[in-house]
């Protein structure tokens, strides 16, 4: 039996990289699926590659309204929703943060982490309902390690992974279940500034994603979409208030490849015993 047979999940962000490979995977594994994007083209088209088990609605996730009206279309559709993945967004403004417009941060933090509290805000009355629910926030690596992402962009990601515990510890009574997800360097359309450009270009900039990291590859839509799949399972019933890192180990620490070669003169041992040859 397919693992999301019978289920009912919007997704955030859908339309492409992260949140497509999400849609994809999750329709293959039997879920009924809302895309909510801002990318009215993209969105309706792969809605309608996906078939009828997938619907579009053009949405932007700092509009309350929108938000509402996407996980309302899709409880008027399905009769339920079982999951949603709160995962729109982009990476914000840039600069050191004395040239940084007030706008421009209200702007990123709108998006980043107001976009996740109000797909929490609407989704919980439907899922307390049923007394049952998945939520799964993404969060970055730049939200749990300092260093990976600019500034803004950082300090918003870790508010959704602080969010999402909060939360988690708020919904359990109701077998409401919020975990968040912490890619590391993916290889997507907004990641590698091709949105709105054919896809083939991410191709090219793979290499660059190849970071020092244990695992020396490029991150792929399709690695969260798997660990987002697993959140939304019945596997996962007693996983919450989680920061999931996916990241190839990149956020873990200093690979052994960058010391190896300051042990290959540093000798502890021969420190302790300058008898040891």
């Amino acid at each position: 039996m397919s693992e999301l047979e019978g289920k009912v999940a919007v997704i955030t962000g859908g339309a492409s990289g992260i949140g497509e490979a999400t849609a994809r995977l999750f329709v293959t594994q039997g879920a009924k699926v809302l895309i909510a994007d801002m990318q009215q083209e993209r969105g309706a088209a792969l809605a309608e590659e996906l078939g009828p088990a997938v619907l579009f609605q053009r949405v932007e996730v700092r509009q309350e309204s929108e938000v509402k009206a996407a996980i309302d279309r899709a409880v008027s559709t399905w009769g339920r929703l079982d999951c949603i993945f709160n995962n729109a967004g982009f990476g914000g403004v840039l600069g050191p943060i004395e040239g940084i417009p007030v706008d421009d941060f209200d702007m990123t933090m709108d998006v980043l982490v107001r976009g996740v509290f109000l797909g929490m805000k609407h989704a919980v009355p439907v899922m307390k309902q049923q007394g049952s629910g998945s939520i799964i926030n993404t969060g970055s690596i730049a939200g749990v390690t300092a260093g990976r992402g600019p500034i803004i962009y950082s300090a918003a990601k870790a508010a959704v992974v602080h969010l999402s515990k909060v939360t988690a510890m708020e919904l359990g009574e109701h077998s409401i279940r919020v975990n968040c997800l912490c890619p590391g360097y993916i290889a997507t359309p907004l990641s590698a500034n091709t949105v709105g450009r054919p896809d083939a270009l991410i191709e090219k900039k793979h290499d660059t994603y190849a970071v020092r990291q244990p695992i020396p590859r490029a991150g792929l839509p399709d690695d969260i979409a798997q660990m987002a799949l697993f959140l939304a399972s019945d596997r996962s019933t007693f996983v919450t208030g989680q920061a999931l890192v996916v990241d190839g180990g990149a956020a873990t620490g200093v690979m052994w490849s960058d010391q190896k070669d300051v042990y290959k003169t540093y000798h502890p041992i021969k420190i302790y015993n300058p008898d040891i040859v």
